[in-house]
């Protein structure tokens, strides 16, 4: 064995599980609990009640896994102190769940405040007709302190907030038209207050929220997540 490469990939897997615990403040098995007991007709959670379910694809078991997938399952777990299915079902490839990973800690760290990225993340899911993902980020975006007027606005891409509303237009735009945003489209949420290095942060929560949706989509993957119904149908 080559003792340096395994420390450096051992050091890597450290830094992965350093960069998830952060989000462990912010969604936890506690948080989703709360928020299931919170039954809030507004929001339309429903009860956790299991029913059969057949995966199209293997959710990954974190006790069984091997390898690679074993190491990132396990950072996700020391992290968050959870493995959502979503994560589960992402580790069949463990390089694909290595590049979300890394792409969803690094747009964590961006300028964007963590409220303006679960308003979009709610937007887009909506938009896309994504429960899973509708589901997850309520239960997110309550842990970080929106409330549920809020996300239900944000689900229609609006905003009680002027300047992220301007972010959930534009994010609607970028969605509806596959990135061919018009020049007045731009314009619009640079005058906002959008700085371009906001802006570019918009155009990747999009792109990383339309990833998940087509995953969540394409799977059907079991939510769970205290669930909640889509405003529309896809």
């Amino acid at each position: 064995m080559n003792t340096s490469s395994s420390c450096s990939r051992s050091t890597y897997y450290s830094s992965l599980r350093n960069k998830i615990f952060h989000k462990a403040s912010i969604l936890s098995i506690d948080a989703m609990n709360q928020i299931g007991r919170t039954q809030c007709p507004e929001h339309r959670i429903l009860n956790r009640t299991r029913t059969d379910f057949m995966a199209r694809v293997a959710v990954i078991d974190p006790q069984t896994a091997t390898g690679e997938a074993k190491q990132l399952l396990d950072a996700v777990q020391s992290g968050l102190g959870m493995v959502p299915n979503f994560i589960r079902v992402l580790a069949n490839s463990p390089v694909a769940l290595n590049a979300f990973l890394g792409l969803h800690g690094i747009a964590g760290a961006g300028v964007l405040d963590e409220r303006t990225r679960e308003r979009i993340a709610l937007a887009v899911a909506e938009q896309n007709a994504c429960q899973y993902c509708v589901s997850a980020h309520t239960a997110i975006g309550r842990k970080v302190g929106l409330d549920n007027d809020e996300m239900l606005a944000n689900r229609r891409g609006r905003s009680l907030d002027a300047k992220a509303e301007a972010a959930l237009i534009f994010a609607h735009a970028l969605v509806e038209h596959t990135g061919q945003v018009s020049k007045a489209e731009f314009e619009a949420v640079r005058a906002a207050g959008h700085s371009d290095a906001e802006i570019i942060e918009i155009i990747t929560h999009v792109a990383m929220n339309i990833f998940t949706n087509l995953l969540g989509k394409a799977t059907e993957v079991e939510i769970d997540f205290p669930k909640v119904e889509l405003n529309t149908a896809a």
